[in-house]
């Protein structure tokens, strides 16, 4: 089949059947495996938007320029998680493939869709947590602590219909650069494959709920050290990070379980498929 491509790369149905053993295994992960993996996704996916904020606070840059640059930049989350091995929940929505084969039970896909989300938001506002006790966001003049606040605000005042069609086109990218990073055979191999999508829906301004439990954290934490902002900020809360959260994680399963997972199924392993 590889012959078939031109290349060593896996092809497609292959790639589909490789997603969906992963899953299985992914989904008997012992629980505190389960969880620290999460941690680690979720620590991971908060340096990739680290580095995208640092981008995009330079203002003098074009819009253009630093939205797909910062995009890039972002892709080191993606990276992290698939190089060097982590549980993250976009990327996880893929378990739907198993699901849909009858390799996994609904109990096991939620249980694991529940316990790797619940870890990714630890380890990324654990991330949110040290960063802000480095002093990181005054560099640039304060520029990168101004930076978070704007995301942030933009974020938790965005309607919700709008944060939720974000999620599911952002992890329609994610999980096909999953899928693809799948593909490949060696680190170089699943960085192209990874790079473009994640920097895409970053430069599109699509919605990542674990990137966004960074970023909002991280915004409520500058927010709560003093300094005097608009009151238009005051939508920076708990509450304004769950409102924001709630549409994107429900439009990310959309995006990576239906409108990749399950159209892939039907392609590659539905019975009598080719």
């Amino acid at each position: 089949m590889t012959e078939l491509f031109g290349s060593d790369a896996f092809s497609p149905k292959e790639v589909a059947e490789r997603v969906q053993n992963v899953g299985v295994a992914k989904a008997q992960l012992p629980l505190l495996s389960m969880f620290m993996l999460g941690v680690l996704a979720g620590g991971f996916i908060g340096l990739g938007a680290l580095y995208y904020v640092l981008v995009v606070s330079d203002h003098t840059l074009g819009f253009a320029a630093a939205r797909v640059v910062g995009g890039v930049c972002f892709s080191l989350g993606l990276l992290l998680v698939v190089v060097a091995g982590a549980e993250l929940f976009t990327g996880n929505n893929l378990l739907v493939m198993a699901w849909a084969d009858g390799k996994l039970s609904t109990w096991a896909v939620l249980r694991n869709w529940a316990v790797v989300c619940a870890a990714n938001f630890v380890g990324a506002a654990g991330l949110a947590g040290l960063v802000f006790l480095s002093g990181h966001t005054g560099m640039n003049g304060g520029a990168i602590a101004q930076s978070y606040l704007d995301i942030a605000l933009a974020k938790t005042t965005m309607p919700l219909w709008t944060a939720f069609f974000r999620g599911v086109m952002c992890n329609v990218l994610v999980c096909m650069a999953v899928w693809m990073a799948f593909a490949g055979r060696s680190v170089v191999d699943k960085f192209i494959a990874i790079v473009f999508p994640i920097s895409a829906f970053v430069a599109a301004g699509f919605e990542h709920s674990i990137a966004n439990m960074y970023l909002i954290p991280l915004a409520m934490m500058l927010k709560a050290s003093g300094a005097a902002l608009p009151a238009a900020y005051d939508a920076i809360t708990f509450a304004g990070m769950l409102r924001n959260l709630v549409p994107v994680i429900a439009g990310n399963i959309i995006g990576g379980s239906v409108l990749v997972a399950l159209v892939y199924h039907i392609i590659y392993r539905r019975p009598g498929a080719e």
